[in-house]
């Protein structure tokens, strides 16, 4: 039995739409949409178009309204949930699930087309709720890693293993629906592709083992400096990730490797260094031997005209260790005697870097010493720390310490150990000539001609 339909009633209005739609149709060349042959499919496209209608509208809304709480809330939660949109990206659920719920009134209950629509909807569905749970992750995870202890260490990795795994269930779910099987039959059938899985996903398992072992041990951060020897890594860690590593050389390069290298090869970790404060200066001058001699009263009187190294000299009452008494106990540290004028250098020195401004004096071992000799000459070694860890500055005090020690050094008769240069032959030919050895080596023309 027919109803009259009054002219407000909404059913009246949806056929009315619907009549609206067959006649355009008709116009366009498809005369059986007259004839409702096409009913099915105008159906399906006003429910994608109003399913798109209703979350464009409620984009709209959110979006405003998590734009206001946002102004008045400044937590870090709120700032994560407003960057990453999540709102947005859960509303795209809205077509897909309107769809898979009003299709049976498009194409009735029972049809193949039917089962393929919902098919592709419910996949749709868990790609949306894999994005979101993907979202989610991450907004705790930030919001858990910036406000927590674990802010430098390595965790990234972490967060796409939680990715991945999400992934995983929804790509399985996803084959599942598609196929009209259930899920467990699927995860019951990966154990025979284990194997094969294994060698397709290695190095992700191998930085999910050294992304785990990396954090626990705080083995490496981002920030941190690392050389690995025998490699051309040597710089600051930017990123640790999953499956990279990446390293940016002070030669402004990026180096890429893979998260188990840092924990299947010895690697050196300057954070130690930065963390204390003070960075070692282990520097070294050989001494020519034929130079070393017994301190005498001539070298002390030379010295001591000497501004800085006389009143070094006179201040400390340091003598010749002959004029001690031989009863008296010598203490290799604090005595005041020397009997050489290497050692007396290497008090000095010692002196000098103990009362540097940029040496660390407390806590930090501090010593002038000579090491084995060789075929030329005896190395004498500087060892002390700086103040400071910057890089520049470092470099500026270690080089500023070893010019001293090189141009003071023959003012205790003690000369270093250099390969014959140029100069050296030129000086050995005008001694030749019969001009004086101090002619020849500070040997300027100006000083030749005079002496013509």
């Amino acid at each position: 039995m027919n109803q009259q339909l009054s002219y407000n009633d909404p059913r009246n209005l949806a056929h009315r739409l619907l009549d609206g739609i067959r006649e355009g149709l008709a116009h366009m060349g498809l005369a059986d949409a007259i004839d409702g042959r096409y009913d099915k499919w105008i159906y399906f496209v006003v429910i994608i178009l109003a399913s798109l209608l209703v979350m464009y509208l409620l984009r709209i809304v959110a979006g405003f309204i998590l734009q206001r709480i946002a102004q008045h809330r400044k937590a870090a939660f709120i700032r994560e949930i407003v960057d990453s949109h999540i709102v947005p990206r859960s509303l795209w659920l809205i077509p897909p699930a309107g769809l898979h719920v009003m299709l049976p009134f498009a194409f009735g209950s029972n049809t193949t087309t039917l089962d393929y629509l919902q098919r592709v909807c419910g996949v749709a569905i868990v790609i949306v709720l894999v994005n979101i749970l993907n979202t989610l992750a991450t907004i705790f995870w930030h919001t858990f890693y910036d406000n927590s202890r674990l802010r430098n260490r390595p965790m990234k990795g972490i967060l796409q293993i939680i990715h991945g795994i999400f992934i995983a269930l929804g790509c399985i779910i996803s084959v599942s629906i598609i196929i009209n099987r259930s899920p467990t039959v699927l995860i019951t059938g990966l154990g025979a592709f284990a194997a094969v899985l294994m060698l397709i996903f290695k190095d992700s398992i191998l930085g999910f083992v050294a992304g785990i072992q990396l954090a626990q041990y705080d083995m490496v951060r981002n920030g941190d400096w690392i050389t690995i020897p025998g490699t051309i890594v040597n710089g600051v860690v930017t990123d640790v990730s999953l499956n990279t590593v990446k390293v940016r050389n002070y030669d402004n390069t990026t180096i890429m490797l893979p998260p188990y290298t840092l924990i299947s090869q010895p690697i050196q970790n300057w954070r130690g260094m930065k963390e204390s404060g003070g960075r070692r200066i282990m520097q070294s001058i050989i001494i020519d031997l034929n130079t070393i001699q017994f301190c005498t009263e001539e070298l002390f009187e030379k010295l001591s005209s000497k501004p800085i190294i006389g009143n070094y000299i006179a201040s400390n009452h340091i003598t010749t260790h002959h004029q001690q008494s031989d009863d008296t106990p010598l203490d290799a540290l604090a005595a005041d005697s020397v009997e050489t004028n290497l050692g007396l250098f290497r008090r000095y020195i010692l002196h000098y870097l103990s009362t540097h401004p940029d040496i660390q004096h407390d806590g930090y071992t501090l010593m002038v010493r000579t090491l084995e000799p060789d075929m030329n000459g005896i190395p004498l070694q500087i060892y002390c720390f700086t103040t400071t860890t910057h890089w520049e500055s470092y470099e500026v005090i270690q080089s500023q310490i070893m010019e001293y020690i090189a141009a003071i050094l023959p003012m205790f008769d003690l000369y270093p150990f250099q390969n014959a240069s140029g100069r050296d032959y030129i000086a050995q030919s005008l001694i030749a000539q019969g001009y004086s050895p101090e002619d020849a080596i500070n040997g300027t023309h100006s000083t030749i001609k005079e002496n013509k």
